[in-house]
């Protein structure tokens, strides 16, 4: 029996019997792994620069992916997904890339909590593309992660200033949400797993090629073992195993409970950050980092019937 056989024997036993808060700790060892590449990723651009960097993530997923996943990606790969693909790619490489360069100027927590401002703003992009209007909570959220950026934005003194690296991540943050709302269209049509596959590849392609043209060339300094061990956690650990533990634990926790789980990772990056990076954070950051997490709760949180009458 090959990998992949064994992968999806184990994945089918699993999804018979399987332990809710086992998929529970999943998810949260998911967003801990998340909030780590930002401290791990900040490490790495020391001595890599940033596409070179993403490029090698995106490779290295690509190629886990495929020796894991081959059945459910090669039948998909056909002209009907190349649209797709360069959408969701090139949106998706937007994302990357803008986030990457601005985490080269800003601390790992800051970027982390601009970048968690997606989840206030995907519904707004939702509007755009479906044409399904965002409720009015979504509206108070946006306003409440609007207040926290201002906060986040205050210096000593009292004034109001945004870097490049935090306008870059807050380019990010809209850009992500565009990402996922056509994610949501075409993995409705195509195999979730082949849609993220083609998104790591034209992604992945888009940097490396952007790197040949802009950046230094590879030289030693990449190979030293802290180098390459904080590549290795960025697309082993922080693509593909916490891919692999978000969609066992969404098929084990409901999407409510899972989505506010997920959301911790920010608080990881900015706790990860603080202790190993030594970010010093001020109380207006604080504030702000406040805001926009209530903000992205109030953004997932989808009460039911039942979570109302429930005691």
């Amino acid at each position: 029996m090959g990998l992949a056989d064994r992968f999806s024997s184990l994945r089918s036993r699993w999804s018979r019997s399987f332990p809710p808060n086992l998929a529970r700790l999943m998810l949260l060892a998911c967003a801990a792994l998340w909030g780590g590449s930002y401290l791990l990723a900040k490490f790495a651009m020391e001595a890599i620069p940033p596409q070179w960097l993403m490029g090698l993530r995106m490779v290295g997923a690509c190629l886990c992916m495929l020796a894991l996943f081959h059945r459910h990606i090669v039948p998909y790969l056909t002209p009907k997904i190349i649209v797709p693909a360069l959408v969701v790619g090139l949106t998706y490489w937007g994302t990357m890339v803008t986030q990457t360069i601005g985490l080269q100027t800003i601390e790992p927590g800051r970027s982390a909590f601009l970048t968690a401002a997606y989840c206030v703003l995907t519904p707004f992009a939702t509007w755009i593309i479906s044409k399904t209007r965002p409720k009015a909570i979504n509206l108070v959220a946006g306003v409440i992660c609007l207040v926290g950026v201002g906060f986040v934005s205050l210096k000593p003194g009292g004034s109001l200033s945004l870097s490049t690296g935090d306008w870059l991540t807050i380019a990010t943050a809209i850009i992500f949400s565009f990402n996922l709302t056509c994610l949501g269209v075409y993995t409705k049509r195509f195999d979730p797993i082949a849609v993220t596959f083609v998104q790591f590849g034209v992604a992945g392609v888009l940097f490396l090629v952007g790197a040949l043209f802009t950046e230094p060339m590879p030289n030693a300094e990449w190979l030293a073992p802290s180098v390459v061990a904080s590549v290795l956690y960025l697309f082993l650990g922080a693509t593909m195993s916490a891919q692999i533990m978000q969609n066992i634990g969404l098929a084990h926790v409901p999407a409510s409970q899972a989505s506010i789980i997920m959301c911790t990772e920010s608080l990881f990056a900015v706790s990860f950050s603080a202790l190993f990076w030594g970010e010093r954070i001020m109380w207006s950051s604080l504030v702000g980092f406040a805001l926009i997490f209530a903000a992205v709760l109030m953004s997932v949180i989808k009460p039911t019937k039942h979570s109302l009458h429930r005691n």
